[in-house]
């Protein structure tokens, strides 16, 4: 515990909020943060963590930072159902509470936000990848994260230097669905990557299936008989399993490369454990939710113990973690520079992209610098990949901070 607190003080210092620092505020503004979720739709699952990660970090944020700042954030959840007609039916009663700043889940949210945002004067919080399709300038839904492809060729250039020698390109085949945008825009980007890397990648083939296969025996005989050394599961939990289970079915044992939100953590269970991912990667510029003793999980620790977050050690808490880290931290740089009691949603945007937000702010819940533009509604000056891999059963992390490759739009 005394560890636990010499480090909580360490953080507090780290981000500037020392109490020496800061004359005590005796007013505080309270600002609307809509937390757009989905508690009763495809993704209902990934709630109960990525839920209280949000919660916890505006808990501690709003009685470590935002009191001495005179700015407090009442986070409330809205449920989108992962729908974006729901999302759009929600919005004006949202926008009724006269919001600062909101956190997004996914697609359906931005698909039904984003194009209005600029003119209701409300940025939101991305804590999934980008897509190609947002690679827009102007754009108010900002994400944690590159693009799904920046983070996944990320992962191809490394397994080709570290695995493949880096004198050859990697055979890659991609299990994909043109039924989601989002998965669809996957297919595209990685395509055009593999166009214009030969060097690095043979695309082997992007396999198109149902969004919930029953089997994909035959499409994964096919893309391993043509050779097949590496293959990405970048979409969701079903498509997944049943690319392991036809694996499985087939005796083989070719890695496979799956994201965050269908991450071995969630599909152990599903293909029977972790030792039945062996050898599979887990890619994304967020948190490799290992047991390793890291910056990244005593900031965890510290949340739990004294802010008494219910939420399990999970890659998927940790999204919501850091979508809303990166929140606070834009509340909290707009506060100092503007006043905790003249804060507003456009004042917000504009520090969102002026600001170069370091990556030790964050606690290793970011992959480096959060740097927006107007030009990109993600980090793209200098995007990283983490890595993780099953090894003996556990999950681990094989690299840190690697770089992504500057990509054209798709």
């Amino acid at each position: 515990m005394k560890k636990l607190m010499n480090w909580t003080a360490r953080a507090v210092t780290a981000a500037g909020i020392a109490a020496a620092a800061i004359a005590p505020v005796s007013a505080q503004t309270v600002y609307q943060v809509p937390a757009l979720s989905d508690y009763s739709g495809p993704f209902a699952a990934i709630m109960p963590m990525v839920g209280p990660g949000r919660e916890g970090v505006v808990n501690w944020w709003n009685a470590e930072v935002g009191a001495k700042l005179g700015v407090k954030l009442d986070l409330k959840t809205y449920d989108t159902r992962y729908d974006t007609a729901q999302t759009a039916s929600l919005w004006p009663g949202v926008l009724a509470t006269k919001p600062l700043i909101g956190l997004s889940l996914g697609g359906p949210d931005v698909a039904a936000l984003q194009q209005r945002l600029p003119t209701d004067k409300v940025p939101m919080i991305l804590g999934s990848a980008a897509t190609g399709f947002s690679w827009r300038p102007n754009q108010w839904v900002m994400s944690t994260r590159p693009t799904f492809v920046h983070e996944f060729t990320g992962f191809v250039e490394w397994f080709q230097k570290t695995k493949a020698g880096g004198t050859r390109p990697v055979k890659v085949a991609m299990f994909t669905t043109e039924a989601s945008p989002t998965f669809a825009d996957l297919g595209k980007g990685i395509n055009a990557y593999a166009k214009a890397n030969p060097a690095k990648i043979s695309l082997v083939e992007m396999v198109y299936v149902e969004p919930q296969p029953a089997d994909v025996t035959l499409q994964l005989r096919r893309v391993l008989n043509a050779g097949a050394e590496l293959i990405l599961v970048p979409t969701n939990i079903q498509q997944a399993v049943a690319v392991k289970r036809a694996m499985q079915a087939l005796g083989k044992n070719v890695p496979m490369a799956y994201s965050i939100h269908n991450s071995p953590a969630m599909l152990q269970k599903l293909v029977g454990n972790m030792a039945a991912m062996e050898g599979d990667y887990e890619v994304h510029s967020g948190v490799i939710a290992t047991e390793e003793d890291t910056e990244t999980k005593k900031f965890y620790d510290m949340l739990v113990s004294k802010y008494g977050m219910k939420a399990p050690w999970h890659s998927l808490t940790t999204v919501g973690m850091s979508q809303a880290l990166v929140m606070v931290r834009a509340v909290e740089a707009a506060a100092r520079k503007h006043g905790g009691d003249k804060l507003t949603g456009e004042l917000l945007y504009k520090t969102l992209i002026d600001t170069n937000f370091a990556g030790k702010d964050f606690f290793g819940y970011s992959g480096g610098d959060i740097d927006y533009s107007v030009d990109a509604p993600f980090p793209i000056r200098d995007p990283r990949v983490n890595i993780g891999q099953v090894v003996g059963g556990k999950l681990t992390t094989v690299a840190s901070q690697v770089p992504v490759p500057k990509l054209v739009k798709w």
